[in-house]
């Protein structure tokens, strides 16, 4: 194993860094489906190898599992359903739970910092896989960053079930009844899969918790998704997205479709076609930006990934390997690149692990290989639209199939019992809705917050 060098404070040798060097070392960059499946599939491929030292920095000391994120904002399932720990996870992989400061290339290390001290190590590195994900694009609209939720981690999850709650309980109030359509108008803007799944969960959380509240009605409250193309799920195609979006307009959603946003002011949502939406709630799913370190280093890109070949290594970056929504994978058969999505990573993620240890064995690298399985979205209301195989899919079925393929591709025996436990249940009993925060009415949360930036009291009732 490899001493740490260490600096800013931070003293002796820390867990990692115990023994004496290793002839490989390899180092993971986020804790992801790219990231966890790469270092899974080189603990399987490296078992015997006790010279080579695989390390992963992550975040959080978790894995999520995005796909279920929609669920647990609806309440649909408890928090800690989709989160895995990464040391349950990794057995022989040596973790690093802080925050990635620089990628030094020509030193081939790499800087990181940990605690609330922000103590500071060097990472050394032989081979470096940069499975770092992508942030939310806000396309520099004027006041969407500072007010829109975004639904890509378990804190915006639930950051959004919280928002739902407390606008509830808000127009509940009767000094509230001026306030109501505001208060209960929910805009997601974005008609992609995460879109138009947290659209539908919405819809389902609101209009099943409002029977709850004496002074509101279904009628008031107003949930629209606005897509720039001319219908939702266009990944999809046509006939797929024409029913889905038939489907939530039957329950209730406003779809409004071929505009954009151009700006939020004043608590009013402008679109391109010159309408504008007075709502509290914004939920930003319409696009993805490269991670501010990725952005950052001499590799080429385009659109903001990085390019790789198809062995998932970065040309002329001997050591240095891409993957996930950060890089750009050529795609050998359709002469186009692979989509940023969960299957594709999790296998680019085993890929890589494979050709390393190819590598460090002194086998053969192999090609990346893969076609999509199949397209699944949960729309609401026990609903769902899928293409699996090339064959569509939807209604009941297509929801049921959502689920049962998440479930069995969900990590451990017993977060699959936990889910499918929750599921049961929900059939049968309420969803919950206790609003669950440090504090509801600190005005520095965007949970807090409205979209004018407005920060909202709270009228609940002791």
């Amino acid at each position: 194993m490899n001493k740490l060098e260490t600096e800013n404070g931070c003293s002796g040798e820390s867990s990692l860094a115990i023994g004496a060097r290793p002839a490989r070392r390899v180092l993971i960059l986020g804790g992801g489906f790219g990231g966890i499946y790469t270092a899974i599939e080189l603990e399987r491929a490296l078992r015997a190898r006790s010279d080579v030292e695989v390390t992963l920095v992550s975040r959080e000391n978790y894995f999520l599992f995005t796909p279920m994120l929609h669920e647990v904002a609806a309440s649909d399932l408890e928090i800690n359903a989709i989160v895995n720990p990464i040391h349950k996870l990794l057995r022989r992989v040596r973790t690093f739970s802080g925050s990635i400061e620089a990628i030094d290339l020509k030193k081939q290390c790499v800087a990181v910092s940990h605690g609330s001290d922000r103590h500071a190590h060097r990472l050394s590195y032989d081979h470096l896989i940069v499975a770092l994900g992508s942030s939310s694009n806000f396309f520099g609209i004027p006041g969407l960053e500072e007010c829109a939720l975004t639904i890509k981690t378990l804190t915006d999850a639930v950051a959004l079930r919280n928002r739902l709650i407390t606008q509830l309980e808000e127009a509940n109030s009767e000094c509230a009844a001026e306030e109501r359509q505001p208060l209960l108008t929910f805009v997601v803007v974005g008609a992609g899969f995460a879109g138009v799944e947290t659209l539908g969960a919405i819809n389902d959380f609101v209009r099943e918790s409002i029977r709850f509240y004496p002074n509101l009605n279904p009628n008031l409250v107003r949930t629209v998704l606005i897509s720039s193309d001319e219908f939702v799920l266009p990944e999809l195609g046509p006939k797929l997205g024409a029913y889905a979006q038939k489907k939530l307009m039957a329950r209730g959603v406003e779809v409004i479709a071929g505009v954009r946003v151009i700006g939020i002011c004043d608590g009013l949502v402008e679109l391109s076609d010159g309408r504008k939406i007075r709502a509290n709630t914004l939920v930003w799913a319409a696009g993805n930006a490269a991670n501010p370190l990725v952005a950052g280093l001499a590799f080429p890109k385009k659109s903001g990934r990085i390019q790789v070949n198809e062995y998932l290594e970065v040309p002329n970056a001997p050591g240095v390997w891409a993957l996930g929504d950060c890089a750009l994978v050529p795609d050998g058969k359709t002469g186009g690149f692979h989509p940023p999505t969960a299957q594709h990573a999790l296998r680019e993620g085993r890929c890589v692990a494979r050709n390393i240890a190819a590598e460090i064995l002194g086998g053969r690298k192999k090609p990346f290989r893969f076609s999509t399985l199949g397209r699944l979205a949960a729309i609401g209301h026990r609903t769902g639209v899928a293409n699996v195989f090339g064959i569509n899919f939807s209604g009941f079925l297509a929801w049921w199939l959502w689920r049962t393929i998440y479930l069995l591709k969900l990590p451990r025996f017993e977060k699959k019992v936990r889910v499918a436990l929750g599921w049961t249940l929900d059939l049968f009993f309420a969803k919950d809705f206790a609003c669950v925060m440090a504090d509801a009415s600190a005005p520095n949360a965007k949970s807090g917050m409205a979209i004018d930036g407005a920060p909202r009291r709270s009228r609940r009732a002791a």
